[in-house]
């Protein structure tokens, strides 16, 4: 991957320099995402603390591949924060295809070409939704 990525690898010994205590349930991670920049803000659930920035890459695509490095310096597997993020985003961490796509709705497989039955068929079969990285089959789609 090409570009610089600076993040901090250490948010415990963060919070510390800041004279914070850090519980993760109280803190969610804020990733946006531009054609050749990433930026990365913790945010307070309430927002009575600050925001801490702690991650930004410039030069860097916007691709599964950059969120999920992105999230490995973050240590997201330790912290297990909510994400908070643009639909767009949200869309690369999923691994859904960006831009017109035949299978827009992540939950169901409706057709967007299917023109005939846009308004004729009510009912889509479930996606069976295997592949980002936040894997999970999801049924609550109908």
């Amino acid at each position: 991957m090409k570009g610089t990525l600076v993040a901090c690898e250490d948010v415990d010994g963060l919070f510390k320099a800041l004279n914070m205590s850090h519980c993760s349930g109280e803190w969610r991670p804020f990733i946006d995402s531009f054609k050749v920049s990433l930026k990365a803000v913790l945010l307070h659930n309430g927002n009575v603390l600050p925001s801490i920035p702690i991650a930004h890459a410039f030069g860097i695509k916007e691709s599964d591949d950059s969120m999920k490095q992105l999230l490995q310096y973050l240590k997201y597997d330790t912290y297990k924060w909510n994400i908070c993020a643009y639909l767009k985003v949200i869309a690369l961490l999923l691994g859904l295809q960006l831009g017109y796509t035949k299978f827009p709705c992540f939950l169901c497989e409706w057709d967007s070409r299917d023109k005939a039955h846009h308004y004729v068929k009510r009912i889509w079969a479930l996606s069976g939704f295997s592949s980002g990285l936040f894997s999970r089959k999801l049924w609550f789609c109908k």
